[in-house]
């Protein structure tokens, strides 16, 4: 069985994450969708918050086998737990290439897992989480930047965020 791993921060998860894990399920018979826990970073949203939001997204979206996790170490080590043989990472035109490819090689060098890019379907490639994010904190409307069950628990964090 192949299997395929589609790691990201996702914070919070966007249609252009979304489009990506559900070409990745076309592709390959299992995909693991992991939540990249980065102590250096502070989220919006909680890990179990974010592993919930695509969980909920792809099960309306009709893909409720895909598997949904978090990990805090390498990513490399989670696919050789879970017996993955690649990465996949969406890229879009704004330098994604260059971010990625060293990461790639150093994935492909410590852990000897291949990395697939996906290009960005060109309808969503100028989605990014930042972006929406600051959309939202200016009143912005998100609606097609991020999955419909994720926009009202945008705005409710944004809320938080204030208080």
């Amino acid at each position: 069985m192949t299997i395929a791993v589609c790691p990201g921060s996702f914070d919070p998860v966007t249609s252009g994450h979304i489009d990506v894990i559900e070409r990745c399920a076309h592709l390959f018979e299992q995909v693991h969708v992991v939540v990249a826990v980065n102590a250096a970073k502070r989220p919006m949203f909680t890990e179990t918050q974010r592993v919930e939001m695509i969980r909920e997204v792809l099960a309306e979206d009709g893909f409720p086998d895909i598997v949904v996790t978090s990990t805090e170490g390498l990513i490399t080590d989670y696919c050789a737990r879970v017996g993955a043989q690649v990465i996949v990472k969406g890229l879009r035109q704004n330098g994604d290439y260059e971010a990625e490819l060293g990461m790639a090689l150093v994935n492909k060098q410590i852990g000897n897992v291949e990395t697939m890019f996906l290009p960005a379907n060109p309808l969503k490639e100028h989605i990014s989480s930042s972006i929406v994010k600051d959309v939202a904190r200016h009143g912005g409307d998100v609606t097609g930047l991020v999955p419909g069950y994720v926009a009202p628990l945008l705005i409710e964090a944004l809320r938080s965020e204030k208080r």
